[in-house]
């Protein structure tokens, strides 16, 4: 039997969702609700591209170089993004996770992040995806089994379909009042505010000219504690990208894979994290988890039935 590219399929049904996780990195490979594509995934038979659907644990985004310093011992982690000479998007995103619980609406994932080039801790994370009539929900539980501190971010990699839509026509909104400058490689060079750039989204409207791959803070928040992301189609469809604030003050949006000349399904991504790009050298936003200590957060997209 020849094995799929994402490895083994688990898959969540009720009367009103379908979900599909797979055992490479735990990873949201498609959610259907009431019969209709939510997210821009992947084939069943397919190799997993440019991030859809995955964790980015321990850090969302980029580490210059795949270099940093923690508590004073220099590191150096595998490049993975070589053309831009990075580290991206973390160290489980192509690991093998095991499914270690389901119910009648929701599957678990889990995985352990052991020691490698260039981290030396050891990490038990889970990831249960959940529906309900409201959508979606993601919790995951990053817990530090070592015995010293361990450098910890994480941010996922969701697209919403935008389908054949024009992403020119595509409206959006995103409650920033900051965003993140950023060099020739994709790496930060400043935070600015959004006011009178291209960049400010806080008023729905259509993406037009501008291209996101840009990371946002300074999150407006609604009275549940959580920020939204609005992605409205010409069709009236609205998809809504949640997150919790507390554990998501960070948010990056990226619209290169809703453009026409790429091959579909086409999407934006709406990307919840804990901090910025390249936190683990400049130490914003980055969390601390000490021997023993969790740290849970929860995000979420709501879609019509």
């Amino acid at each position: 039997m020849t094995a799929l590219p994402s490895g083994q399929a688990h898959t969540l049904t009720t009367d009103l969702d379908e979900l599909d996780v797979v055992e490479v990195g735990g990873t949201l490979r498609s959610w259907r609700r009431g019969g209709r594509e939510v997210l821009a995934g992947f084939a069943a038979d397919a190799p997993i591209d440019a991030g859809r659907g995955q964790q980015l644990i321990p850090w969302p985004n980029r580490i210059r170089d795949g270099r940093y310093s923690f508590d004073g011992v220099e590191r150096q982690l595998p490049i993975t993004e070589v053309k831009l000479g990075n580290a991206s998007h973390g160290l489980l995103r192509w690991a093998p996770w095991q499914l270690r619980d389901r119910g009648a609406s929701h599957l678990t994932m889990g995985v352990t992040l052991h020691p490698s080039p260039g981290w030396a801790w050891t990490l038990e994370v889970t990831t249960t995806y959940a529906v309900a009539p409201e959508g979606l929900s993601v919790t995951t539980v990053a817990t530090n089994h070592s015995d010293a501190v361990a450098p910890f971010g994480a941010g996922w990699h969701p697209y919403v379909r935008t389908e054949s839509c024009p992403v020119e026509q595509v409206r959006v909104s995103i409650p920033a009042a900051e965003y993140v400058t950023v060099d020739e490689r994709l790496l930060p060079t400043g935070i600015e505010l959004v006011d009178g750039t291209p960049y400010d989204f806080r008023e729905t409207r259509e993406v037009g000219s501008v291209r996101l791959d840009t990371a946002y803070r300074g999150l407006g928040a609604d009275d549940d504690g959580r920020w939204r992301v609005h992605v409205d189609l010409p069709d009236g469809t609205r998809h809504t990208v949640w997150g919790e604030l507390e554990a998501f003050p960070w948010l990056q949006v990226f619209t290169g894979k809703a453009e026409a000349q790429h091959a579909p399904p086409h999407g934006i991504a709406v990307e919840p994290m804990t901090c910025p790009p390249d936190a683990f050298n400049s130490g914003i936003a980055l969390v601390r988890l000490e021997p023993g200590q969790s740290w849970t957060g929860t995000w979420g997209i709501s879609a019509p039935a």
